[in-house]
């Protein structure tokens, strides 16, 4: 049997519970693997608060401490598919290089799922394609786990998507695939109601299921970068250009806009970025923790003025409720 080593770690501590006793060699014959291997995999389970106890001598053995026993993992398919996602992210970003244990947490997931729904979290993981990046809007599970199974299985989804504009219409569509990308999650493929390709955020999908119809699935498809060119060909409207008062960090951090440019200038950073919503961004930047300034366009200006002015409404109107 071919174990990777998570999984070994894990087995370990099975083969511990179910013989309470068992020597170094012994583990290490039923791993295939030598000795000092073994006693890496020890200190693992040590590391994660695991009380296992060694017996030194020359028939020395390791056992679990006397009385304890782990708890049974139960997830439901949503918190299944919060900690698969989490971990995804975090093994992307590099997280998981310097905390090991998020490897064991995801091989834990794996092991404890009824197979119909650890199916499903495997689509996940082996369908997304991830950029490194905060998460700006959290996307529904739902949609996620659908159009994930929905691109392996080659099924065709129906879909109430909610545009920039709050239009809200219904279509049938064929995922590609599914990426996350500066903070966002999309999803592309074809459009039945548009007859062509199209890219959709996964945050504003509304409503979504799987169908009977079937379509050619597309085998390796480069969602990231499909996502990448769809999001650069997109037509934009106003070209925006704002000075944050802010460092580069604390802009990124605060901003989270897809295909935005940041540049450091004297005093601050210069955001540059092209929206086809005014009203939109008039909310972004109202949102922001730091001082600003619109350089262009002047009707982003007045959109900025009229939800001031919208805002002082509403703690007026509040005040008049006492």
């Amino acid at each position: 049997m071919v174990y990777r080593p998570t999984a070994r770690v894990l087995t370990v501590l099975e083969l511990l519970q179910a013989h309470g006793r068992m020597t170094g060699a012994e583990l290490a014959r039923r791993l295939e693997v030598d000795v000092r291997t073994v006693r890496n995999y020890i200190e693992t389970l040590v590391d994660l608060g695991i009380p296992v106890e060694a017996e030194r001598g020359r028939y020395g053995a390791y056992r679990l401490r006397a009385g304890y026993k782990l708890p049974p993992l139960i997830f439901t398919e949503d918190e299944a598919l919060a900690l698969t996602l989490s971990l995804l992210v975090a093994r992307q970003s590099g997280l998981s290089r310097s905390v090991p244990s998020f490897e064991g947490v995801l091989a834990k997931v794996e092991r404890v799922l009824p197979s119909e729904t650890r199916s499903r979290i495997q689509a996940v993981a082996q369908t997304v394609a991830f950029e490194s990046g905060a998460t700006s809007e959290a996307p529904s599970g739902l949609a996620v786990m659908v159009l994930s199974s929905a691109i392996q299985e080659g099924r065709r989804v129906h879909l109430h998507y909610r545009s920039p504009r709050s239009e809200v219409t219904e279509r049938d569509f064929d995922p590609y695939g599914v990426a996350y990308h500066r903070g966002f999650w999309y999803t592309i493929g074809y459009c039945h109601l548009r007859e062509g390709e199209r890219l959709f955020r996964l945050d504003r999908i509304e409503h979504i299921e799987m169908t009977t119809e079937t379509f050619p699935p597309r085998i390796n498809f480069p969602a990231l970068e499909a996502v990448q060119q769809a999001l650069a060909s997109v037509p934009r409207v106003w070209q925006i250009e704002v000075r944050l008062e802010a460092t580069l960090d604390e802009a990124q951090r605060q901003t989270h806009i897809p295909k935005a440019f940041f540049t450091e200038v004297a005093g601050g950073v210069l955001l540059r970025v092209e929206v086809e919503d005014l009203p939109w961004m008039a909310r972004l930047l109202a949102g922001l923790d730091m001082s600003f300034t619109i350089q262009r366009p002047p009707e982003l200006c007045e959109v900025l003025r009229q939800h001031a002015h919208k805002l002082v409404s509403y703690t007026e109107s509040e005040e008049m409720r006492y």
